[in-house]
């Protein structure tokens, strides 16, 4: 059985959100469209959905008519970026060319991507945005929005807690220095509602967005609150009857949002009593982490973080064979490595972490219906882990954080996201060096590639023995493929003549481990490794 710890992507849907759910799908009385006003049906939906309304509206302080159901907060942050661009091209477009002015936006570079994106596209299409780099914990100060701002900025958009760390913005203080300037401010609610104070009177905020699935409701519902009096400046991005007073239109989900509202009326009633669960959580799983060697928090303890994010880094561990390696549970990580990209994350960099650390990186994230039985199968699984990735890339100066030999200790039945043969190469028992570089005896030569910070390092060990390989070993820091691979190719050197070279091309190896294409680069190191250990 998997154990979740992965809230911040998602949240498990509570019982008592998927029994409305299934009650109003099953419901003859609210079989109808709420747009139809033109019999009981449709008027009865309608009426549900109002009710409805006025309980996710409650949870963030806000009146009933300034709540605008969505598919999710991707699409409220979309709306709000791109309504509050459209309704000031509008008026540009009446103006005479020379007063015309291009847009400004002030954001972060650790938005989520449904920010960072949205803005992205506005640049294309001639915008301005100024992109805010995080201080030492994460956070963007008030100041450096205020500096940032200008006479043409439209909009501010900033989250209010960050989902890798958990780290909380002085949203309140920002919205204060955008009330000064006049300007709009948009706030990513998504990971706070429901988990700390998030009231839009006392925040001050025109816009926020915040969805269901990470309140304990389904997926494809959110909401954007709209501040009454800023209603004037956001335009619709979507057409087709008008619905929610104009900027949204499509038929509304009934049973989706009639479930967020009873999540959002549970996640008022259990906030405190959830937070404190997670709270305690994160301090059990903190502790325990703290005895492994060479473990870095980045998540800052106390009420300046959320309280159930806990991102730590492991120092001589690649993130993704972390993850790979822990198959049993469900956990993120902050590595690039997954992706074509291999810029590790912007926000570890600012609290100091090289690039190796932020590639090392685990977010383990928990809440309601967490255990510390959770946590403590949690921690032993990660020591394990971390100890036989050591191990595998033989890194030096850290201490054996197992209490068992990793190789030994049924570390692992599966990989997940692996194929077959790429599972058993990186499951089999690391065959690391026996020899230091550079202190080796005759008949052993040595092959490295690669740099960590870089994502991959490889090094082959061979013993040679009148001109066969009679044995092979290696270290190895990367990606799971990488790994699987450097181990296959072990095998397959060992008792093969020194002149037979080696076996395959970095293709050959893509193709027999089903290696995605963005990670053949890695796979070139693997063999610039291979190549130099038999040249010796």
């Amino acid at each position: 059985m998997t154990i979740y710890l992965d809230y911040a992507a998602t949240t498990p849907i509570d019982p008592r959100v998927a029994d409305v759910i299934v009650a109003t799908l099953t419901s003859q009385q609210l079989q109808g469209n709420a747009a139809s006003a033109t019999h009981g049906a449709g008027r009865a939906a309608l009426e549900a959905v109002d009710i409805a309304r006025v309980a996710v509206a409650q949870l963030i302080g806000a009146r009933a008519r300034e709540i605008i159901f969505t598919s999710g907060a991707t699409e409220s942050n979309n709306l709000a970026i791109l309504g509050v661009a459209a309704a000031a091209r509008r008026i540009a477009d009446a103006l005479p060319a020379a007063e015309r002015k291009r847009p400004h936006f002030v954001s972060s570079r650790t938005e989520h991507r449904s920010v960072l994106d949205t803005l992205k596209e506005l640049e294309r299409q001639g915008a301005l945005v100024t992109w805010l780099d995080p201080d030492e914990w994460g956070r963007i100060p008030p100041d450096a929005v205020r500096t940032a701002m200008r006479a043409e900025t439209l909009l501010v958009s900033i989250m209010q807690a960050n989902n890798e760390l958990g780290c909380i913005n002085d949203v309140a203080g920002i919205a204060a220095a955008c009330r000064e300037r006049g300007v709009l401010i948009h706030v990513d609610a998504s990971q706070s509602v429901g988990k700390i104070e998030c009231d839009v009177a006392v925040l001050g905020v025109d816009f926020l967005s915040f969805t269901a699935h990470k309140i304990h409701g389904a997926k494809g519902i959110g909401a954007l609150f709209v501040r009454e009096s800023s209603r004037p400046r956001i335009a619709p991005t979507q057409f087709g009857g008008g619905h929610r007073r104009g900027l949204r239109s499509g038929t509304q989900a009934t049973e989706q949002i009639l479930g967020f509202a009873r999540a959002a009326t549970l996640a008022g009633e259990q906030r405190a009593a959830d937070a404190k669960h997670a709270h305690s959580l994160r301090e059990r799983l903190t502790r325990a982490l703290e005895e492994i060697p060479g473990t870095l928090l980045n998540t800052r303890r106390g009420g300046e973080s959320l309280p159930g994010i806990l991102n730590a880094s492991f120092e001589g561990v690649e993130g993704e064979s972390l993850i790979a390696a822990l198959p049993d549970i469900a956990v993120s990580t902050g590595s690039a490595c997954s992706s074509a990209s291999r810029e590790p994350s912007i926000v570890l960099r600012a609290l100091g972490r090289d690039a190796e650390l932020a590639q090392s990186s685990l977010r383990l994230s928990f809440g309601r219906f967490s255990t510390e039985a959770d946590i403590d199968h949690a921690a032993v699984a990660i020591r394990r882990a971390v100890s036989r990735l050591r191990q595998i890339a033989g890194a030096s100066g850290i201490p054996d954080a197992s209490m068992e030999s990793p190789a030994a200790d049924g570390y692992s039945q599966r990989a997940a996201g692996l194929s077959g043969l790429a599972r058993r190469y990186f499951e089999q028992a690391p065959r690391t060096p026996r020899f230091p570089e550079g202190s080796a005896p005759p008949g052993i030569r040595n092959g490295r590639a690669g740099r960590r910070a870089e994502g991959t390092e490889i090094r082959f060990e061979l013993e040679i023995h009148e001109g066969i390989v009679k044995s092979a070993r290696f270290s190895a820091y990367g990606c799971p493929h990488t790994l699987a691979v450097t181990a296959w190719l072990c095998e397959e050197l060992e008792g093969a003549p020194i002149e037979v070279g080696v076996p395959g091309t970095p293709a050959d190896w893509a193709a027999r481990f089903d290696v995605p294409t963005e990670k053949l680069g890695r796979l070139l190191i693997v063999e610039d490794a291979v190549r130099a250990a038999l040249a010796g």
